[in-house]
């Protein structure tokens, strides 16, 4: 189960990872250096089927190597990713865990986004000039127009696609690993089979 788990959990971090280098895109046209990535998805779907802790782990692990791979923000982007992501999973994964049920799932999808929104205006005051060089009255400036709605809009979306896939991945996640490579053997195994036949 453990080292089953692990493997899951290595699948979902590579698809977070995908999912971030090749799908963003601008939400705020007043801002459009804030991207719009669904690399949360999985994490979160990490965080509601192995636990909040794990959730924030795989968080810090594709904040890493996102950073390392593309060298956008550098050390501090990857800070800022991994502190808006783990908040998020962290809260959402917490919420789920002690009430596993669809209300469960709502309320962390709610909640979590708005945690995320609050600690990232604080994050944003004390990162980002440092980061950018620009003084807090800047931040200050876009915190309303820009770097608010950003991550409210970015929260929601990706808990609104995580309530609507979580379930059937959930489903997929229960079964052995090695049911899947059965599957798909029968499944070439059929394909070939049939091959065979029009060959014939």
């Amino acid at each position: 189960m453990h080292s089953r788990r692990w493997i899951y959990l290595g699948v979902l971090g590579g698809l977070s990872l995908a999912m971030s280098l090749l799908v963003h895109f601008p939400l705020i046209p007043q801002a459009p250096f804030l991207l719009y990535d669904p690399g949360n998805v999985p994490i979160l779907v990490a965080s509601f089927k192995f636990g909040p802790g794990l959730g924030v782990l795989l968080a810090g692990i594709v904040s890493a190597l996102f950073a390392l791979l593309t060298g956008e923000g550098g050390p501090w982007g990857a800070l800022m990713h991994f502190v808006a992501t783990g908040t998020y999973v962290a809260l959402a994964g917490w919420l789920y865990a002690r009430r596993r049920t669809i209300q469960g799932a709502l309320l962390g999808l709610i909640i979590g986004p708005l945690a995320m929104t609050a600690v990232m205006v604080f994050a944003n005051l004390i990162v980002t000039p440092i980061y950018l060089g620009v003084g807090r009255e800047v931040v200050w400036g876009m915190l309303l127009p820009a770097i608010i709605p950003f991550n409210l809009l970015k929260g929601v979306i990706n808990g609104a696609i995580t309530f609507f896939v979580y379930k059937r991945i959930s489903v997929f996640l229960e079964e052995p690993l090695s049911a899947h490579l059965r599957g798909e053997s029968q499944a070439r195994a059929e394909c070939s089979s049939r091959e065979r036949r029009r060959t014939l």
